[in-house]
């Protein structure tokens, strides 16, 4: 008995045209996309468009009729509809300074302010010089900074480094509300973390993008990040993201974004060191621990500030990690 013919939209590898073709089956399908696109059966396949995945005859069998197909010749590959994206992109961005004219242009006559605001702000976003590093190849971004910052990094940089500082500030600063008798003990824990974060910087590779290792999980290469999020979600609900590298209007806006201590700094961590330490009885304090939760993003999120939640987190340290065993040392007989 024949399969019955359900409705498929076909198209072939990087072009905009879609076919109606109906068949009931995975290989009959293959037939009649290869002659239609003029392809070879052999080594052709089918996959979907919206995230490449390869068909099968039982995949095939439970796609809705309607699903939309790409027919992939020998050597072809397609990982998606974002395939189609980064073709637009590209297509769009060898034309970039043709597209900045006509827009000019156009805002020259234009008198809806609504429409004058999109135009500017195609114009604005169009001009930006992402890939710039170099005070001499972007003068307008260093525009009010200090003449000493000679590329953005070295900016970017400092002020992660001038943030961890602010950290170490007030982790000294609560040096008074220490119970007198564990303050030596409290500034001698001060120090190991002040040498730890001189030793890497102070964290500023964390906003280098030429240290590529060390920024990966905040931005990528070209300098782009993304807001992780509030401290009680995995993710950003309005998908914030920029790129302080592009221009000076982008790098003064991530100012304003916040490196939000999930585990809170003022509430959480630092008092428990403080009582860690005054309530130590011969243990020793695991203060590489709370170097962690107050310099690190092991308890450090990179958010947007409408995403900056100002409300008690309600979280606490791990009291199991609070001490740690003194190393025992061996005596020679």
């Amino acid at each position: 008995m024949a399969e019955s013919l359900r409705p498929f939209r076909l198209r072939g590898c990087g072009s905009p045209q879609k076919f109606g073709v109906a068949a009931g089956s995975l290989r009959g399908l293959l037939r009649k996309g290869c002659r239609l696109l003029q392809l070879p059966l052999a080594g052709s396949r089918l996959c979907l468009y919206e995230d490449g995945t390869e068909l099968t005859e039982s995949y095939f069998r439970a796609l809705p009729a309607q699903t939309e197909l790409v027919l992939l010749g020998p050597g072809q590959s397609w990982r998606g509809c974002a395939s189609d994206i980064e073709r637009l992109l590209a297509a769009f961005c060898s034309q970039q300074g043709a597209v900045v004219e006509a827009a000019r242009r156009l805002l020259t006559d234009e008198r809806a302010p609504h429409r004058q605001k999109l135009l500017a702000d195609l114009i604005h976003n169009l001009s930006e010089n992402i890939l710039a590093e170099d005070k001499e190849e972007d003068k307008k971004w260093f525009e009010g900074l200090e003449s000493r910052f000679k590329n953005k990094s070295s900016y970017l940089r400092h002020s992660c480094e001038s943030r961890m500082r602010g950290y170490m500030r007030e982790v000294t600063g609560f040096i008074s509300n220490v119970h007198p008798s564990a303050r030596d003990a409290y500034r001698g824990i001060i120090d190991l973390m002040a040498n730890k974060l001189k030793s890497v910087k102070y964290n500023g590779c964390y906003f280098d993008r030429r240290e590529k290792e060390e920024a990966a999980r905040l931005c990528t290469a070209e300098g782009w990040f993304s807001c992780q999020g509030p401290f009680d979600r995995d993710d950003c609900p309005c998908k914030h993201s920029i790129n302080p590298y592009s221009n000076r209007e982008s790098r003064i806006l991530f100012s304003t974004w916040n490196l939000d201590h999930i585990i809170e700094k003022k509430r959480a961590v630092v008092p428990e060191l403080a009582e860690a330490v005054k309530t130590r009885d011969g243990r020793e304090v695991n203060w590489e621990y709370f170097y962690q939760l107050l310099f690190t993003l092991d308890n450090l999120k990179l958010v947007h500030i409408a995403c900056h939640k100002k409300t008690n987190h309600n979280l606490s340290c791990d009291k199991s990690r609070i001490y740690r065993k003194r190393k025992q040392t061996q005596e020679i007989s």
